[in-house]
């Protein structure tokens, strides 16, 4: 029994935000129930390849995209646009804690479905709405894509080569953090509220903007700006006020190298067989190698290339110089700590078999996370649910297929 078994989520989101959100809440052991379009589903169902393999290698509908953030749910399908789907959704959210939605400002008003309208049939509601640019100011209508907040909020304007690099340009990151750090914002945003709710008996409404968290998560670069007043830029993989803290390229591969005082420095030299360069008046202190980092790097670049990736990080460690590879995903799974921690899991699936997937992080001694559900299928759930939830008989189930409204 997970430590929010208790817990009831009605989950309308899509896409990455939201579920992400959700999922948080259902590996700690929450009963969330997904409401999806009927004959589409969730848009990630269909974002893709790849796609999982069934036990004979044959593709199913499964995406990737979908897989990774929809565990531990129960899916259901009702039209929302319709007025026998708007009631379902109210009947499920008064027997709800939580729900989640990330519909466009306004948009679930039209269907009797927002949080004031909620509220009224669950008072002690908790409501987390996710969008863009929030509920209030001169972007609220606007939609909101994490790509577009990563420019917006900042995140692109220090991601990328270095300013004086040739042909470079800002960057994204290469997972939508976004959405990501969104997700687990209103997850901790929604536990607070629910702590609240059990002291107080009051439900409350809670406005998550990709925008403001976008900003919010680039912390001490933020912070910087408002305390000197001064621009951030680009630093690619380097680091601003210490030299040698960046990558550095191997025989086979790329590391990382972060040798954060003298000493430090004189064992990286040492180890590649260069100790002359920690001697060098220009390189003897970290202020000094900052200044000249231009002269520095190429000579260290020579060094690093003569010794390959795994070479260089046993002589590094041995020499207590922080170091790390820089893995791809197929030595990130071979790595024998993820191993050791647990972090690829398998979970049955009626279409796919057996399903790979990554752990929850969150360790909790008392109540662990587990993974009871593979992602559903789409619909999987929805007389289950419609029998469990609403006591709705089989006649009436069936009547609600046949009019599309499930």
């Amino acid at each position: 029994m997970g430590a929010l078994s208790h817990i009831r989520v009605l989950d309308l989101s899509r896409v990455l935000a939201g579920p992400w959100c959700a999922q948080n809440l259902a590996d700690l052991g929450a009963d969330v129930i997904k409401v999806e379009r009927p004959g589409t589903g969730d848009d990630t169902r269909h974002w893709g390849p790849p796609f999982a393999k069934d036990a004979n290698g044959k593709e199913t509908e499964e995406s990737a995209y979908f897989i990774c953030i929809n565990r531990n749910k129960r899916s259901i399908t009702v039209d929302i646009a319709k007025p026998e789907g708007q009631e379902l959704i109210r009947q499920l959210a008064a027997e709800s804690d939580v729900v989640i939605e990330n519909y466009k400002v306004g948009d679930l008003a039209k269907y009797g479905l927002d949080y004031e309208s909620l509220k009224k049939v669950k008072p002690d509601l908790v409501y987390c709405s996710i969008t863009g640019f929030g509920q209030t100011g001169p972007y609220a209508h606007r939609p909101g894509y994490d790509f577009i907040i990563q420019g917006m909020g900042g995140f692109m304007s220090v991601t990328g080569e270095a300013h004086d690099f040739e042909g470079a340009s800002p960057q994204k990151s290469g997972v939508a953090i976004a959405d990501i750090f969104t997700g687990m914002y209103a997850s901790t945003a929604i536990l607070a509220a629910i702590v609240h709710r059990d002291h107080t008996g009051e439900g409350q409404y809670i406005d998550m903007s990709l925008l403001d968290t976008q900003i919010a998560v680039m912390a001490n670069v933020s912070s910087a700006y408002l305390t000197s007043g001064e621009v951030p830029k680009r630093w690619g993989n380097a680091s601003p006020i210490i030299v040698p803290y960046q990558t550095f390229p191997t025989s086979d591969g790329w590391m990382i190298v972060g040798a954060g005082n003298d000493g430090q420095f004189r064992h990286f030299v040492t180890a590649g067989g260069e100790a002359h360069l920690a001697d060098n008046p220009l390189y003897v202190s970290n202020p000094l190698r900052v200044e000249h980092r231009k002269q520095l790097i190429p000579l260290l670049e020579q060094m690093t290339r003569k010794k390959t990736k795994g070479e260089w990080i046993a002589l590094l460690e041995k020499a207590n110089v922080p170091c790390g590879p820089i893995n791809n995903f197929k030595e990130v799974f071979e790595n024998e700590q993820v191993i050791h921690r647990g972090v690829q899991i398998e979970a049955p699936h009626p279409t796919v078999g057996s399903m790979k997937l990554v752990a929850s992080p969150m360790r909790l001694s008392k109540t662990p996370t587990e993974v009871r559900m593979a992602p559903p299928t789409l619909g999987q759930h929805t007389e289950e649910i419609l029998h469990e939830r609403l006591k709705l008989d089989d006649k009436t189930i069936e009547v609600l297929r046949s009019k599309g409204i499930i």
